[in-house]
């Protein structure tokens, strides 16, 4: 039996958000449409996968166990969407993608050497952006894929997966810091942090999003940061390898529980524009299990 791809997407959205109206807004469809898609998804199972009992329609256990084959298919079609692309053929003169400085490897460096030999004539372009920012550049389709630290969500219209390689912040301040005296003790606190100026990511959208409390300088370059952090303007939150490749010998690494964070990345592109030759093989090998 065949089932409908948006029915699918709406039920995977109204059972990840938790209610049938915020499934409705995230995807910009009426409410009644996706009670009727899902009500016609359930006829066509014979099962219900919700439960409506209660204020809010929760997951039956028949619908947990579906969710995860439709997210399955979901995701398995959209790889047969860049496989067709792929074979119909058609190299797109330009390939655009985001960039986020969470996220530096050597296989990634090999992949674009292996793209420049296999498609010389390809116009080839990468910016630099972090969360919000990267996902709105896709959304528009000034990039056709971004790799960024992992978010808790995306919009609808956005597909993503974790690649194998993972990422590490850590806090960092330089040596002439008051925290720097502390650096090899390992209890120090939020508290104690909050009594020093934060510099930290700001990317644009989260700016005009939610105000950022306390004393803080920010920047929407890890970079900035990085040299923020060496003049001794307070600490930060910032990639390992940033810090070691550009700013070891002058900063130290702060000694606080939880840190440093292991950030998992992700590759994320836009379901509605898709990937194009170029792309699609480029998205293939980054999605590869690490060589």
């Amino acid at each position: 039996m065949l089932y409908s791809t948006d029915a699918i997407v709406m039920f995977i959205e109204a059972a990840t958000l938790g209610s049938f109206s915020a499934a409705a807004r995230k995807l910009g469809r009426q409410q009644s449409t996706v009670s009727e898609a899902i009500a016609n998804l359930e006829i066509d199972l014979g099962i219900s996968l919700f439960d409506r009992s209660t204020r809010k329609p929760t997951l039956t256990q028949q619908g947990q166990v579906l969710l995860v084959h439709a997210q399955q298919m979901r995701d398995a079609n959209d790889r047969l969407s860049r496989a067709a692309r792929q074979l119909a053929g058609g190299l797109e003169p330009q390939l655009c993608f985001a960039l986020s400085d969470t996220y530096q490897s050597d296989v990634f460096e090999k992949t674009l050497v292996q793209l420049e030999q296999r498609y010389p004539s390809l116009h080839l372009e990468c910016l630099i952006a972090e969360d919000l920012d990267a996902v709105e550049l896709v959304q528009s389709g000034r990039v056709q894929m971004a790799l960024v630290a992992a978010q808790t969500e995306y919009p609808a219209d956005i597909g993503y997966q974790s690649i194998a390689e993972q990422s590490e912040i850590g806090l960092y301040v330089s040596p002439q810091h008051p925290l720097a005296s502390m650096s090899n003790i390992s209890d120090i606190s939020d508290s104690m942090l909050r009594d020093y100026r934060e510099l930290r990511l700001n990317t644009y959208r989260e700016e005009h999003r939610t105000p950022i409390q306390g004393l803080h300088w920010s920047s929407s370059s890890y970079l900035i940061l990085l040299e923020m952090t060496e003049q001794g303007f307070g600490w930060a939150a910032l990639p390992r390898w940033i810090v070691k490749r550009f700013g070891a010998a002058d900063l130290k690494q702060l000694a606080v529980r939880g840190w440093p964070r292991t950030i998992q990345v992700h590759l994320i592109w836009s379901r509605q524009r898709g990937l194009g030759q170029a792309g699609s093989w480029l998205c293939e090998q980054l999605l590869q299990p690490v060589r």
